[in-house]
């Protein structure tokens, strides 16, 4: 994790201005490096099977990682993956936080200092709103936690022969774990 300097306090306009991933986390840009083979393919399934889902049922909006959403003048996410119910934003970020956000992990995402870092950002979703967030661990443990407002300490863990859900978020969705490795 990068923080770009300003030398002052970084606004939503700053953040329009940044080539590549970043999030604004307490009025910092924070960088976000691109995702290797695995993360993409991971992150690309989920999106189709939430994608088809939106086709079939239409009750939300599944989005990429290319998608900003705006909590507050100082904070914005930018998840994997994820599912919002709640007006377009045309050529903006979108004002408002997904229901469901899809985090998957990165090389630099272990160890206990990664750790405290990603329970601080699940910490953060579930303060602004969302109602469940993974945490997808596709490089080594190939695992799917799912952590949910109504518990946001504990999770819910599914793994290869699984079947993992985004509830109530994501009414009637489901992922298969193996599906997050298939090409």
């Amino acid at each position: 994790m990068k923080i770009a300097p300003l030398g002052r306090e970084a606004t939503i306009d700053d953040l329009y201005k940044v080539e590549g991933k970043a999030e604004l986390v307490d009025g910092r840009i924070v960088l976000m490096s691109p995702g290797g083979d695995v993360h993409g393919t991971a992150a690309g399934n989920i999106f189709a099977s939430l994608k088809a889902h939106q086709r079939a049922y239409g009750s939300g909006r599944a989005y990429t990682a290319g998608l900003g959403f705006i909590h507050s003048p100082r904070r914005s996410f930018s998840p994997d993956a994820s599912w919002y119910v709640g007006p377009r934003a045309g050529g903006k970020m979108v004002d408002g936080v997904p229901l469901f956000a899809v985090e998957v992990r990165s090389p630099e995402d272990y160890g206990p200092a990664a750790e405290r870092r990603l329970a601080a950002k699940r910490a953060a979703y579930f303060d602004c709103g969302t109602q469940v967030v993974w945490d997808v661990d596709a490089l080594r443990a190939e695992v799917i936690r799912v952590y949910r407002a109504a518990d946001p300490e504990s999770a819910d863990v599914y793994k290869r022969g699984e079947v993992a859900d985004a509830e109530p978020a994501v009414p009637g969705w489901r992922l298969p774990v193996e599906e997050l490795f298939e090409d």
